[in-house]
């Protein structure tokens, strides 16, 4: 949910500042990054102060987590920490208290400068990965030109450490909505390498044990650059159509790749337009069966996925149940913000978001009855959805299970069922080291609070691509949704 509107309205309308007790350490700035200490004697009161600051302006702040179990942890992490520590070894330690959080819009990341330090200093292990359900972590392609580890390999353990225990590290630092796992496995099947950097290696050279037919051998590998890894704008796509649809059989295929309004923007795309001209010929040609392909859509504009949840309701429906804010942002609503927002107001305990002016933004309004599209869908309908259905992608995945509009096929979505947090998202800093990002808006998707309580939407069926599909890049789900299509038809 973090769409350009909403970007806009921080940046232009900055009152809601988030301030929280963040501390400051004296340091020569022209000092290397990696030299700067944190001393050990305040580090635990200190953390609790930030995660207390945080909990004032983050309305979702123990949706899944309670304070109790947060100072726990805290005591726990950092009362072991005997001796001065640098900016990565903090980040470490703090990345599993924010991903605890189980906010996948809640993020701590090293600043600019540090992550340039940790590029320059640091090269990256130089294999992808895929991570089964019984988390084994087998080797999908190799970069290293000084010695080659079989493909599909098995991999036991990385410079001496197993993998079952980095695996959890990595697991329990990647920040996901409540205890989502689909999201954190898939990332690590794009990005072990950067998450295996930042989280455990301080080395340019890994000794890889590993297992190939039966055969266990270690494999001496030296670390490479980033640039030999693929772009996140390429593994997202960014730069190509972010809306198809392709009428094969009386099947469509409709893919929407993204609903930020940005990205379809820069493809020379209209949303509005497409989806509209897409359900018109849907109708007129009577097509009965509709796959909506929302495989790594990460979400963005929520119109626009309200939009398209409206082309499957006959009748009036809701979106979400509310929005919520804490007190302490509500209490910024006042003089001259009260231009452009309504007041937050005090029920059941906590402040609902009453909406904004009509001409600023409509995203405040979803909470409210939502009017059916004119041409709305009455077919069969099939969504295909994995870890990186997040955000407003994971929202109209949930409101259409719940209402019993589509079957879902695939993987648990990334984002969770009930909702989020995100919205309004300012950013702050910590001594330079490292940057915050805290969303400010508690959104409650209108479906039974009970169910999938800190999980996504659980597929109706669940299908997983193999190893070798992964590797030959078939796509099962599809083969599979297409199967049970003809299979009706008979």
């Amino acid at each position: 949910m973090t769409s350009p509107d909403m970007k806009k309205i921080i940046l232009i309308f900055g009152f809601f500042a988030l301030t929280m007790p963040l501390y400051t350490v004296a340091q020569d700035a022209k000092v290397d990054v990696f030299q700067k200490k944190y001393a050990p004697d305040s580090l635990n009161i200190q953390v609790k102060e930030l995660m207390e600051g945080i909990g004032s302006g983050h309305p979702g702040m123990y949706r899944y987590t309670d304070k109790r179990e947060f100072d726990f942890l805290i005591d726990s992490t950092f009362t072991t920490v005997t001796d001065s520590i640098n900016p990565l070894t903090y980040y470490r330690l703090l990345k599993p208290l924010f991903a605890k959080i189980g906010c996948l819009h809640t993020s701590i990341e090293l600043s600019e400068a540090n992550q340039n330090t940790l590029n320059d200093s640091l090269k990256l292990i130089p294999i992808e990965v895929f991570i089964d359900d019984e988390k084994r972590a087998f080797v999908t392609k190799n970069y290293a030109k000084n010695e080659t580890i079989p493909l599909k390999s098995e991999i036991l353990a990385i410079n001496g450490q197993s993998i079952a225990a980095i695996l959890e590290t990595l697991y329990n630092a990647i920040p996901s909505d409540g205890y989502n796992q689909t999201l954190k496995t898939l990332l690590l099947n794009y990005r072990f390498a950067l998450w295996y950097r930042s989280m455990i290696s301080t080395t340019n050279r890994f000794e890889i044990e590993a297992r190939t037919k039966g055969l266990r051998k270690v494999y001496n590998l030296t670390g490479v650059s980033n640039d030999v890894f693929p772009t996140f704008e390429t593994l997202e796509r960014e730069n190509e159509n972010q809306l198809n649809l392709k009428i094969t059989n009386n099947i469509g295929l409709l893919t929407v790749r993204s609903f930020a309004k940005s990205t379809i923007k820069k493809n020379d795309q209209n949303f509005d337009k497409f989806i509209k001209n897409t359900f018109k010929q849907l109708n007129q040609k009577q097509i009965e069966h509709v796959i909506i392909d929302l495989r790594n859509n990460t979400g963005g504009t929520d119109g626009n996925a309200v939009k398209l949840a409206s082309y499957f309701f006959e009748q009036p429906f809701r979106y979400w149940e509310k929005i919520e804010t804490t007190k302490d942002i509500a209490a910024q609503v006042k003089g001259f913000s009260r231009l452009f927002y309504k007041k937050p107001v005090l029920k059941d305990s906590s402040y609902h978001w009453r909406g904004s002016r009509w001409w600023l933004t409509k995203e405040f309004n979803y909470y409210k009855i939502q009017k059916p599209a004119k041409h709305n869908y009455k077919g069969n309908v099939y969504l295909i959805t994995n870890g990186f259905c997040m955000s407003s992608c994971a929202d109209v995945v949930a409101i259409l299970s719940y209402n019993k509009k589509a079957k879902v096929i695939g993987t648990e979505t990334g984002g969770g069922y009930q909702g989020n947090t995100s919205g309004l998202m300012p950013t702050s800093t910590i001594n330079d080291d490292m940057q915050i990002t805290i969303p400010l808006n508690k959104y409650t998707n209108a479906v039974d609070p009970n169910t999938n309580f800190g999980r996504g939407t659980i597929p109706d069926i669940r299908i997983r691509p193999t190893l070798e599909d992964w590797m030959d890049k078939k796509d099962v789900e599809l083969e599979y949704i297409t199967k049970l299509i003809k299979d009706v038809k008979r």
